[in-house]
C-alpha cells in the first residue's frame, strides 16, 4: 500500500509554503488550515503531514491548537513536527491529537533524548527526520548542515527502533523540479529496515507514479497540490477505499 500524505505547513496559524525553507520565500494558501484538511479527507485521502514552521523556528510547538482542530473535526492520520523538543512538546503534541511525532534537528542534537522517546513511544509513533543536502543531514529547517552521512544517521536509528523516516532532499524543496529518486534508491540498498516517506520536489502525477513503483512507504504531497500540478481528484486512485 502506498500513501499519498499531503502536507499543510503553518506559520501563524495559515496554510503556507516555504521554497527551500526560506521564511522569506513564504506564500499564503489557506488562513483556515482545518478547511483544507478537510478537502484532503473528502478527496479519501486519510494521513496528514502537519507542520509547525512557527515551531521549528521558536524551537519549541507553537501551533498546537491547529493540531487539535484538525485531529477532532477530521478523521486524518496526522503526523506532526515541527518544533518538537522537549518531553513537554512531545507530550502536548500527542494529547492534542497526533498520531505520530517527526523529530530530525532533536535526533542530531540531543540524541539521547530522541532515543528515548523511541524507547517509550516506540517506532511506530515516532517517525525519524532525515533530510539531507548533498546527501549530508541537514537540520533545524534546514537552515544548518552537518558532516553526518545521512544514509549512516538512518541505519544508526533503525538499530535503536525508528522503522519510520521522512527524508527530504533540501536542494529540491518547494521548486517543483522533481524528488531525488537516488537518495531513495540509496537509502533503500543501505538502510533496507526502515519505511521511507519521499519528501520534496514533486512536481506531477509523474513523480508520484515513479516513486509508488519503487515500493517506497509514502510521499508527501505539498506544493503540487496548492500549485495545481496534481489534483486530489487524480490522488483518489491511491486512496483507501
Amino acid at each position: 500500500m502506498f500513501h499519498i500524505i499531503p502536507a499543510i505547513d503553518l506559520i501563524e496559524g495559515k496554510c503556507v509554503r516555504l521554497t527551500q525553507g526560506d521564511y522569506e520565500q513564504k506564500k499564503i494558501y489557506n488562513e483556515h488550515p482545518l478547511e483544507v484538511a478537510m478537502q484532503f479527507e473528502d478527496a479519501g485521502l486519510t494521513r496528514l503531514h502537519l507542520v509547525d514552521l512557527d515551531g521549528a523556528k521558536a524551537k519549541k510547538v507553537i501551533n498546537w491548537k491547529v493540531l487539535e482542530t484538525i485531529a477532532t473535526k477530521t478523521k486524518l492520520h496526522v503526523d506532526f513536527g515541527g518544533g518538537v523538543q522537549s518531553e513537554n512538546d512531545l507530550r502536548v503534541v500527542f494529547e492534542s491529537g497526533a498520531k505520530q511525532v517527526t523529530g530530525g534537528s532533536i535526533a542530531v542534537k540531543n540524541p539521547d533524548l530522541f532515543e528515548k522517546w523511541l524507547s517509550n513511544y516506540g517506532g511506530e509513533k515516532i517517525i525519524l527526520g532525515a533530510d539531507a543536502r548533498n546527501e549530508r543531514v541537514a537540520v533545524s529547517g534546514w537552515e544548518e548542515g552537518t558532516e553526518l552521512w545521512v544514509y549512516d544517521f538512518v541505519q544508526k536509528w533503525i538499530d535503536k527502533g525508528a522503522q519510520y523516516t521522512i527524508s527530504t532532499d533540501v536542494a529540491k524543496d518547494g521548486l517543483l523540479q522533481g524528488p531525488s529518486f537516488e537518495l531513495y534508491r540509496n537509502m533503500q540498498d543501505q538502510c533496507p529496515g526502515i519505511q521511507i516517506i519521499a519528501s520534496g520536489g514533486v512536481s506531477n502525477l509523474n513523480d508520484i507514479e515513479m516513486l509508488a513503483e519503487m515500493n517506497l512507504f509514502g510521499v508527501i504531497v505539498g506544493k503540487a497540490i496548492y500549485e495545481g500540478k496534481v489534483t486530489l481528484a487524480e490522488l483518489q486512485r491511491w486512496s483507501i477505499k
